[in-house]
């Protein structure tokens, strides 16, 4: 079989874990605009579910150690069209950088605003952490016309928990992740049935990009963010029970 881009990578590899997946909501997928995915985090499998849930490549911005292990560097970057995060010093300038390109081309940029700490801690199906504000700074900062931001929650139905790698393996990779640098194993979570549930979009407007740049900025970003998290919690609520 010939897999020619990170969407047909994305569904054999469903095909493969003999995943089902249900998608609901659908209609609420914006089209011709650029879009900023943000999703909540627990399998290495998210990325590959959301793209075959929307049935488009997405460009995810990625933890920086798998830019640095050989074999995963490839399959993420060439493979998946991910682009890995800079070390800690560079890290939010490279990616605003990255990720507004690739929006003004109207691509479709992933981000999991509850960064790794659900990757490495076993968590509930239905549990959601904290966002961090980055992806809201980055839509309220680019300079994207019809830009919208999509919240989707990933929600298991059926799962297997199993380990991955010691995490103090991949801290050799990234000493900066203070996660990585504790005993134990990266939990892999392999996803048998799985539903997407689509939320509404938030578009970025004028008045939002006008009150950014002013005193009103701290507000904006946390308006934005909150939005997300309700979306994908109520939606993560809907689908898990």
């Amino acid at each position: 079989m010939s897999l020619n881009s990170p969407l047909d990578i994305s569904r054999w590899s469903l095909a493969a874990l003999s995943t089902q997946m249900f998608r609901y909501y659908e209609d609420r997928i914006p089209h011709d605009a650029s879009v900023l995915v943000v999703s909540n985090h627990r399998s290495f499998m998210d990325a590959l579910v959301l793209m075959a849930a929307l049935s488009r490549p997405i460009r995810f911005a990625c933890h920086h150690y798998m830019g640095q292990v050989p074999i995963m560097r490839e399959l993420v970057t060439s493979q998946l069209g991910c682009f890995p995060l800079e070390d800690i010093k560079h890290r939010q300038q490279s990616f605003f950088a990255q990720s507004q390109v690739l929006l003004q081309s109207q691509q479709m940029v992933g981000v999991f605003p509850e960064g790794t700490a659900p990757m490495v801690k076993s968590t509930q199906a239905n549990q959601l952490g904290e966002f961090q504000r980055g992806f809201a700074h980055l839509a309220l900062r680019a300079s994207v016309r019809d830009l919208a931001i999509l919240p989707i929650a990933i929600a298991s139905l059926e799962e297997v928990n199993t380990a991955g790698v010691p995490l103090r393996l991949l801290s050799l990779f990234d000493p900066s992740e203070a996660l990585f640098n504790q005993p134990g194993w990266h939990p892999l979570v392999i996803y048998r049935r799985v539903a997407v549930l689509i939320g509404n979009p938030y578009w970025i407007k004028p008045q939002h990009q006008k009150q950014y740049q002013g005193k009103q900025a701290k507000t904006v970003v946390n308006e934005l963010t909150e939005h997300c998290h309700y979306e994908i919690a109520n939606l993560l609520h809907q689908g898990c029970y």
